[in-house]
């Protein structure tokens, strides 16, 4: 057993199914505190259903996909297992909040620890995973966790200190361009168009722009002033948007979630 998932919920079920097309089926492992759903899961990827003491004493990579409220009860479950183990082994947490120094100490035998922030799109194959390492987390582990997880989308490391920001943009960013996605479907709407033609029109309009962003390497704000014509309708629209301050509304969605992360934690 390489990968071993504790809770294969939304978040965890959908990077157990991005490492499936990584790595051999028959290396992956998953448990849930609903049986049923992790035999479900198992039967659908070809994967292994197991329970969470199997998961905690053979699996290379431990991901602890339970939420942050209840991580005290499951290190107490898995923590004298862990102690006893001989061989290299890498906690990775997903549960928000939750540093790698918190993980250390309930884990209580000096683990690597990888934490990572992953956002829904993962789920299709096009999110974000971040990720933090102590330093007992080796550079081979690195690469290994980092291929095994570029199904998911983009990989990309950060510092433990910057983890709440970063996430507060990527993770709970995908609510927000949904918001930005439905308004605009709501407008062509209100314009005449069929709503299933609305929406569709929406949602590639912002893939095909980001696609656009990340291929060309151009700022966002060359890509706005080559669509604007002197005089045309797309400056009139961005200047509906500029009275609404959308820049500014959009700049404060990260910077509230981000706020209200760090209340959470104290």
């Amino acid at each position: 057993m390489k990968f071993g998932f504790i809770g294969c919920g939304n978040m965890g079920g959908a990077l157990a199914s991005a490492v499936a097309k990584s790595i051999e089926a028959n290396e992956i492992a998953v448990c849930d505190a609903f049986a049923e759903k992790a035999d479900a899961f198992a039967k659908a990827h070809g994967v292994t259903a197991t329970d969470t003491a199997s998961i905690a004493q053979n699996a290379e990579y431990i991901f602890l996909g339970v939420k942050p409220q209840v991580f005290e009860d499951l290190f107490a479950e898995i923590s004298p297992i862990l102690k006893k183990r001989t061989d290299s082994f890498v906690l990775v947490s997903m549960a928000a909040g939750i540093s790698i120094s918190a993980v250390e100490k309930m884990a209580d035998c000096d683990p690597a620890v990888i934490r990572i922030m992953p956002n829904t799109p993962v789920s299709v194959g096009a999110g974000v995973v971040l990720y933090s390492v102590n330093e007992k987390v080796e550079k081979g582990e690195i690469e290994a966790f980092c291929k095994a997880l570029s199904a998911a989308g983009v990989v990309d490391p950060i510092p433990e200190d910057k983890i709440d920001a970063a996430s507060a943009l990527s993770g709970c960013g995908p609510a927000f361009v949904a918001l930005f996605a439905e308004a605009l479907a709501d407008g062509a709407v209100e314009c005449g168009l069929p709503r299933d033609k609305a929406a569709l029109y929406a949602a590639q309009t912002i893939l095909g722009t980001a696609q656009l962003i990340l291929e060309s390497g151009k700022h966002p704000g060359q890509i706005k002033d080559a669509v604007c014509s002197p005089g045309g309708t797309t400056i009139e629209g961005v200047h509906a948007l500029e009275k609404g301050k959308f820049r500014a509304a959009s700049m404060n969605a990260v910077t509230a979630a981000y706020e209200k992360t760090l209340k959470l934690k104290k």
